[in-house]
């Protein structure tokens, strides 16, 4: 049994603390984290491959053959060109996973109030979505 003189030192709850071994991964910035600058350079091939789609989109595509044409008897092309049509579908699918990706990881990674979604990623979604439904319905 203790002496009075000796008081038995209480530890509280709140002193107890984890040894510190890592910084906490909330507490630093956006810059330093490595999903985070992840998830930025995917946007920004993604916006890049979309870019290069729509350049194959131009070469793909049937052309435009007006009333001039067709009075002149000059011949245009009336068909989708099978090889940069195939270019442009494996362009916008890989788009598409890349914008999913970074969706999920920015879903994953904002936990602060400050922290936005990016409403760039949603658009690149939506638009490489569509334009792959429309193709795959047209063709």
């Amino acid at each position: 049994m203790q002496n009075k003189s000796e008081k038995s030192e209480v530890v509280r709850e709140i002193d107890l603390k984890m040894p510190s071994v890592r910084r906490e991964r909330r507490k630093k910035s956006r810059s330093e984290d490595i999903l985070y600058r992840a998830a930025v350079s995917l946007n920004l091939f993604a916006w890049t491959l979309l870019l290069i789609a729509l350049i194959v989109f131009h070469y793909a595509r049937p052309e435009f053959i007006t009333g001039l044409q067709n009075y002149w008897d000059i011949d245009g092309r009336d068909f989708w060109h099978n090889d940069k049509l195939n270019w442009l579908l494996i362009l916008l699918e890989t788009c598409l996973l890349m914008s999913f990706f970074t969706v999920v990881i920015r879903a994953r990674r904002n936990r602060r109030k400050a922290d936005q979604f990016g409403m760039n990623v949603l658009v690149l979604l939506l638009i490489s979505l569509i334009s792959l439904a429309t193709i795959y319905t047209i063709i």
